[in-house]
């Protein structure tokens, strides 16, 4: 079905992730991905971290934020980092709380992504070996959500 004219505008900007430990996200995100913190807004309850990959000429800016594509929102809600009762958050993909399955990226080469998440010591939930599907990988967060790793050219 083709955009109407009332729905032209509309982009999907970002997805929302809670986090347990701001600082071992943003190293996964920034370090292992390879992703941009691109604006930070902070609260007095919770902190919002937004990130992206930034490919382009123009810098995002919490300006521009809500008009690009692609922006993963980290939330921290202050003080589930150091609070021992806190057992995290679903991640979508076990009983209770199933339904949110994972983000993805993708990559020139998979093989060699896949290296390297093992030399950074990444956790994997499957690996290219496993399974049916020799094609895909997915890795494991710090908090245990799921990113679906891609070739840049895939067919389903």
């Amino acid at each position: 079905m083709p955009r109407s004219a009332e729905t032209a505008s509309f982009k999907f900007n970002h997805t929302m992730l809670r986090v347990k430990d701001p600082q071992a996200s943003l190293k996964f995100y920034t370090e292992v991905l390879g992703m941009d913190l691109v604006t930070k807004s902070e609260f007095d309850s919770f902190t919002l971290y937004f990130l992206a990959f930034e490919h382009g000429p123009t810098a995002t800016t919490p300006e521009n934020r809500f008009g690009r594509e692609g922006i993963l929102e980290l939330t921290h809600n202050h003080g589930t980092e150091s609070d021992p009762a806190f057992a995290g958050y679903a991640s979508g993909n076990a009983d209770p709380g199933r339904g949110f399955g994972h983000i993805a990226i993708t990559v020139d080469d998979v093989d060699a992504a896949c290296a390297r998440f093992d030399s950074l010591g990444v956790r994997f939930q499957k690996r290219l070996t496993d399974g049916k599907m020799k094609h895909i990988a997915f890795i494991l967060d710090p908090d245990g959500y799921w990113v679906e790793i891609l070739p840049n050219t895939f067919k389903v």
